[in-house]
């Protein structure tokens, strides 16, 4: 391995300028850990987040959450994994790099028959997925559910967890091309953002979506209230225009005692168990056709600055990855 690899870093909170790439040290794994070589990192909002300063990280640091490759090396300790062993990652700063340093225990194999870039599109944004259709909202057959959002990474997934639960999914989409991927992942409906909230009652004569997936937030979550049926769950999955502001609760309770939530990653996949089993869930979904993962465009590693200005322009359908 070489003793210098390339990577991006951040120096300060800011705009996608502030994305340098950088000639650094290799690291090298301690205790528990194992250094994987990147094939391939996706790029998602919370790096975004990260990058901006919406989610505080000490400066410098290298973003990325999010990624898949080879084991190069294994540190002391390390037991479910050798080199050359085939492995994606969530929830780990550092992807945006050729090599990052990963403790064991945040590691997931990868299946031989699913493709490692697939992998790097799928592992963050297809855990998500599974745990809001499976755990936030268990998604029954026969429910109406709502995505916005519904061509993006996340977006697409969860019409296509929802659809194969036998749900009649509601697309919430921003024009033509994206109201055809939304039909291509699974939404039986597609409509506009511009007053939703009416497109969807009337599409279940006035009762509203069991479950509303919104991961717009600020611009959109009083539309999407408006949406939910009786004790239906309003789910803040993102927050793409900005963050929701304080809520008077008594709109749940005018809106027909409703749910409201603002799931996250850590509080359902909290240890290695809960990892692996939803990342082999993910997988597997990926390797029965379930789950169709859609790169949007491979970027070099070194354009990680434009890659958040597509993701962020919304101009995008599909995942965006990064390849060192």
């Amino acid at each position: 391995m070489a003793e210098n690899m390339q990577s991006i870093r951040v120096t300060k909170p800011g705009d996608a300028s502030e994305l340098r790439a950088e000639e650094v040290e290799s690291p090298v794994p301690g205790n528990g850990q194992v250094l994987v070589r990147n094939t391939a990192a996706g790029v998602n909002f919370i790096d975004v987040y990260y990058r901006n300063g919406t989610y505080p990280a000490e400066a410098p640091f290298t973003p990325g959450q999010e990624g898949a490759g080879v084991v190069e090396s294994v540190g002391a300790g390390v037991t479910a994994f050798a080199p050359g062993a085939r492995v994606a990652y969530a929830t780990q700063l550092g992807a945006y790099a050729e090599y990052t340093v990963v403790p064991e225990a945040k590691l997931i194999p990868v299946p031989d028959d699913v493709d490692l870039a697939d992998a790097a599109a799928v592992t963050l944004q297809g855990m998500a997925a599974y745990y809001l259709t499976h755990q936030t909202h268990a998604v029954a057959e026969g429910e109406t559910v709502v995505v916005l959002a519904a061509a993006g990474g996340l977006g697409r997934l969860l019409v296509q967890l929802a659809a194969a639960r036998g749900a009649t999914v509601v697309a919430v989409t921003s024009s033509p091309e994206k109201e055809r991927i939304a039909r291509e992942a699974g939404a039986r409906h597609t409509v506009g953002y511009e007053k939703f909230d009416e497109a969807v009652r009337e599409l279940t004569d006035g009762k509203g979506a069991q479950v509303v997936y919104d991961s717009v937030g600020a611009a959109t979550y009083l539309t999407s209230l408006r949406s939910v049926a009786r004790r239906g769950t309003l789910a803040i999955c993102g927050l793409s225009s900005g963050a929701v502001p304080p809520l008077d609760i008594e709109l749940l309770r005018g809106g027909g005692s409703l749910f409201l939530t603002r799931p996250t990653m850590k509080d359902h996949v909290y240890d290695a168990e809960t990892l692996r089993a939803a990342g082999a869930a993910v997988f597997g979904y990926v390797a029965d056709g379930v789950l169709k993962p859609h790169i949007h465009a491979s970027l070099p590693l070194g354009e990680a600055a434009e890659a958040h200005r597509l993701l962020e322009s919304r101009a995008t359908t599909g995942k965006l990855l990064l390849t060192p």
